[in-house]
């Protein structure tokens, strides 16, 4: 965060394109369309844009109190979903001429366009606009030249064809960006693909993102983009096997096979609850394992190795192994409350399609999940090259 005397600065400014105004937070859609539009930083200045609460137009502070609550309400907006791929953000509290005044900072995206409920938010000047076809194409070619993570860099040899593009256009389109903008847009296939981070305009080739997401053989050019589910009649890999299976397909198909797989496995049994009443409680919660078998698949290193998500279910545990160790900023101390994304292309795709409801919670409910159903809870081995969760059985 800059200087208080730079914001000050920043504040009094009324032409500049790196900085918004609000009395309050009584209007958080628009707090939210202006974050987005400070993301994807259009001029491309590289610069972080500035929304201060609690100023009037002219950037006199109101002296309206900023609360706590209205510091972590401006921070959630971050992670709750609406705003996609999540932003690069600080929130703090200023005090400007004795009044206090929320900033929020946001950094310009790596992987633009950022779109907030499937629309894509622009600085033109100092007011804030929808991104016209033409705009959005400069975001998304700044995209793929910017591209960092595996998953928006292309994936080479593939074509269209190797796409379900007809799942793509019919159900993720549609859910992905907003109904308005598709219906005045008139651009070819390839150009919405890339509108989304799944196609290199370039190479004219998809990237691996598509391929992952909707590949019709992502094997093909990923060849360790699927789980390995293997039952063992106890709890060491040389017990007999009674049941294995691969799911393999696009990342969807895969959740699909997943979610029919986890209910055949949990067992259930009735054990005496509160007062001595008797009750029915699982051996495992499906949705603890759900969440980390999600969180492997979003979070794993999909580049050089052929190493599948592993699901190993003994008589007393659970093992999830997923290739590749932490990204990013997070660490073995922070990981159960800091984010970052490998795959942030995969993330939104998973937001939209609703298997992430929001962002950074997933561990967090898992092991909410374990308390309440009287499981231990989760162990976690962090190496270099993978990750590996244990789940003790609660019975």
């Amino acid at each position: 965060m800059l200087r208080v005397e730079e914001l000050e600065r920043l504040l009094v400014d009324l032409e500049s394109h790196r900085v918004e105004r609000k009395q309050s937070l009584s209007d958080p859609e628009k707090i939210r369309q202006a974050i987005c539009a400070f993301a994807n930083d259009l001029p491309a200045t590289g610069l972080p844009g500035y929304l201060f609460v609690g100023v009037d137009d002219a950037g006199v502070p109101t002296g309206k109190p900023i609360t706590d609550q209205n510091l972590l309400t401006l921070a959630d907006m971050r992670s709750d979903g609406n705003i996609l791929p999540p932003p690069r953000m600080n929130v703090e509290k200023v005090v400007f001429r004795g009044a206090s005044v929320a900033v929020v900072e946001v950094f310009p995206a790596a992987a633009p366009p950022v779109r907030f409920k499937g629309q894509v938010w622009v600085r033109v000047g100092p007011r804030r606009a929808t991104a016209t076809a033409d705009e959005e194409r400069v975001l998304s070619e700044r995209s793929i030249a910017n591209a960092r993570t595996f998953d928006q860099r292309a994936c080479p040899g593939a074509r269209l064809d190797d796409l379900a593009i007809d799942s793509i256009l019919n159900d993720y389109l549609p859910r992905a960006v907003a109904r308005s903008v598709l219906a005045e847009n008139h651009r070819s296939v390839e150009e919405k693909l890339a509108a989304l981070r799944l196609f290199d305009l370039r190479r004219g080739e998809p990237t691996y993102a598509a391929i992952l997401l909707f590949g019709k053989n992502p094997l093909e050019f990923v060849p360790g983009a699927y789980i390995q589910f293997v039952r063992f009649n106890g709890d060491t890999q040389v017990d007999p096997v009674q049941d294995q299976k691969e799911l393999k397909g696009n990342l969807f198909t895969t959740l699909i096979q997943l979610d029919t797989l986890l209910p055949l496995q949990v067992r259930t049994a009735r054990v005496q609850g509160p007062r001595l009443v008797a009750e029915e409680r699982s051996d495992y919660p499906i949705i603890a394992v759900r969440e980390l078998a999600l969180n492997a698949l979003l979070h794993r290193n999909y580049e050089h190795t052929s190493a599948p998500v592993r699901l190993n279910w003994f008589a007393s545990k659970v093992e999830i192994h997923s290739p590749g160790g932490l990204y990013g900023q997070v660490t073995p101390q922070n990981f159960r409350s800091v984010s970052d994304y490998r795959n942030p292309v995969l993330g939104e795709a998973m937001k939209v399609l609703g298997y992430v409801e929001r962002f950074g919670v997933g561990i967090a409910r898992a092991e909410a999940a374990l308390a309440g159903n009287g499981n231990p809870p989760a162990e976690f081995v962090i190496e270099p090259t993978h990750m590996l969760v244990t789940l003790r059985s609660a019975s």
